[in-house]
């Protein structure tokens, strides 16, 4: 699976979703770190990359698109330490692959997955 992960996302978090055998690329390698959501967004649809996230917007954006990808893996963990996050992250991804390719905004919380199929229908 293809990842783009933001700019909050630890570059020893992309090291090791790389170790576990996923295409990490993190925002700051593709694109300036200042640049808008919307060229985040563009530039994972048109890669074919999931966004991995800790900021909200990328969800709503999409949400509110009414486009089916890219996936947003969304984390909503309460520490952000990075072995939590990377424990969180190795325990919930590979089950998730199948749904992320599907197109999806999917928040991962400690102890909860949550799932929204894309596009969204309001």
């Amino acid at each position: 699976m293809k990842l783009l992960a933001d700019v909050h996302i630890s570059p020893r978090t992309a090291e090791f979703l790389r170790s576990l055998g996923h295409d990490v690329v993190r925002v700051p390698e593709v694109l300036p770190a200042s640049a808008p959501d919307e060229v985040i967004i563009q530039h994972a649809r048109q890669h074919e990359q999931v966004i991995v996230t800790q900021d909200l917007d990328f969800s709503a954006l999409v949400a509110l698109s009414g486009a089916a990808r890219p996936s947003i893996l969304s984390l909503r963990l309460a520490s952000s330490r990075i072995e939590h996050v990377n424990e969180i992250l190795q325990r919930v991804l590979a089950g998730l692959e199948p749904i992320l390719c599907g197109g999806a905004i999917v928040s991962v919380e400690d102890h909860r997955i949550r799932i929204r199929d894309l596009p969204i229908r309001f």
